[in-house]
């Protein structure tokens, strides 16, 4: 690699290795350390292809997801298996790894910033600036850098747009993945949310057990399935189909009713 080589969207990758290396043995004890990181299915990642793989996961944090994500993919392509143990998998990172993030959340403080030189696709809310609801097009350019980042190797994306869990998939990853036809693979994460704060840079609460469960890829039709086909794929597979939501809520019922019968004995 020469010293000053560039990837496609103009960031020198000998900076952008080290960036990768220092903040991931930084941020390595908060997923295997005073928290833990409970990982299945991790060797589905070493079977995927070089590039034009797109991940979708449900949300829970600014940052801590995608960190907790390069640690995982890094460590899986290492030949570590559903662990991360023995951080030198960041000693020689996957370099065309991104992740898909919105520009006003990584241009918020100098941290963020070095963030998305590490592997940001920065891109602007069509729904939501600066708190307010907005409702604006899409930047082509936007769309283009996604592209182009599938082109070059994998991208991470939160296909809700938010942290909030239950919110609808946004319509556009649909499209993107109509237009690209990615090997799409889903993520479902937890415990993040009760771990670091909304950032996910502040450690709220330690001895937190968190989970990434990594699926394998999903079996899409590129050219039959619909746009609200693909939504309702991925809404499955990410478990945030409102379906889930009455499970769950069954679930905490029972819990409830459970404890009470055990308060009248």
């Amino acid at each position: 690699m020469g010293l000053f080589k560039r990837n496609p969207f103009g960031h020198i990758l000998f900076l952008k290795k080290w960036l990768i290396r220092i903040f991931g043995s930084l941020s390595h004890r908060r997923f295997k350390g005073f928290n833990q990181l409970q990982i299945e299915g991790s060797e589905i990642i070493k079977n995927l292809p070089e590039s034009n793989v797109l991940f979708v996961s449900n949300h829970q944090t600014y940052f801590a997801d995608v960190v907790a994500m390069f640690h995982v993919f890094n460590a899986s392509l290492s030949g570590r298996v559903d662990n991360i143990k023995n951080i030198g998998y960041l000693w020689q990172p996957k370099m065309n790894l991104y992740f898909v993030a919105a520009r006003e959340t990584m241009q918020s403080g100098l941290l963020p910033k070095i963030l998305a030189y590490a592997g940001s696709v920065s891109i602007d809310r069509t729904w939501r600036a600066k708190g307010q609801e907005v409702n604006r097009q899409v930047k082509m350019s936007d769309l283009n850098n996604i592209n182009l980042a599938l082109d070059d190797g994998w991208v991470i994306t939160f296909p809700q747009g938010t942290t909030t869990p239950w919110r609808p998939i946004r319509r556009g990853t649909a499209h993107i993945i109509k237009q690209n036809k990615p090997v799409v693979v889903p993520i479902v994460i937890d415990g993040f949310r009760r771990s670091f704060d909304k950032k996910g840079l502040r450690i709220k609460k330690r001895g937190i057990l968190q989970s990434m469960e990594i699926k394998q890829p999903l079996d899409i039709d590129y050219d039959k399935d619909t746009i609200d086909d693909i939504v309702e794929k991925i809404q499955y597979s990410i478990e945030q189909h409102p379906s889930f939501l009455k499970v769950i809520s069954q679930g905490e019922l029972r819990k409830e009713e459970e404890l009470n019968k055990m308060r009248e004995w």
